[in-house]
């Protein structure tokens, strides 16, 4: 028996109904984790800022470790509910899953390159963690934003990545990243790249 091919209008049917699900999956739990993170991001760089300015001393700085630990914990668990509340995976949602993936590994990568810098070398290369936090994760951000077509990912997105051109302009001028100037930067970027669009992920999810 021949199979019956599927037409060009069906194929983009097909493919718009997968991205439908995808995106109600993503904000059925999506934006809870996108404001863990950047809650948890904001919480631990004002506490570095306000102990760097008050004690002025630098041994302060190991309390990013904090973020990694706590995001790095809690995340699974979200994650876990999420998937049990949202049901099985599509494509989308597994090339999501391994965009960030992707930069979880790359984020562990550039840690243990930047201790190896500080233990063996004694080189302080840590202004690469800003650039990482503002280069790679927006551009995550904008490509899962893309993916399903959701606005929100792609503006936040956007907003980390221009921050981040600007750090990276810095960082390559010698341009010292003071915390006055920069920490309220820095908070203002993930604001925009993570807590507004958690927010809107979480308000549509209430609207469905």
């Amino acid at each position: 028996m021949e199979e019956r091919k599927i037409t060009e209008t069906e194929s983009i049917e097909i493919i718009t109904a997968m991205i439908s699900r995808t995106k109600d999956r993503l904000v059925k739990g999506g934006g809870d984790i996108l404001l863990m993170w950047g809650y948890l991001i904001i919480a631990i760089t004002a506490l570095v800022w306000i102990l760097l300015i008050t004690t002025h001393n630098q041994a302060v700085n190991w309390l990013w470790f904090l973020i990694w630990i706590i995001g790095g914990i809690a995340t699974p668990i979200m994650a876990r509910k999420k998937q049990a509340d949202s049901g099985v995976k599509s494509y989308s949602d597994k090339l999501g899953s391994q965009i960030w993936s992707v930069v979880g590994l790359s984020a562990i990568a550039t840690t243990l390159c930047c201790l190896g810098f500080l233990l063996f070398g004694g080189k302080n290369s840590w202004a690469a963690m800003f650039a990482f936090a503002l280069i790679i994760v927006p551009f995550a951000e904008i490509a899962q934003g893309l993916i399903i077509r959701e606005k929100s990912l792609v503006a936040g997105g956007s907003i980390g990545l221009a921050v981040g051109i600007f750090t990276i302009c810095c960082i390559a001028a010698g341009v010292t990243l003071y915390a006055n100037c920069f920490m309220p930067l820095f908070i203002a970027a993930f604001a925009g790249m993570m807590i507004i669009p958690g927010h809107i992920l979480n308000h549509k999810a209430k609207n469905k």
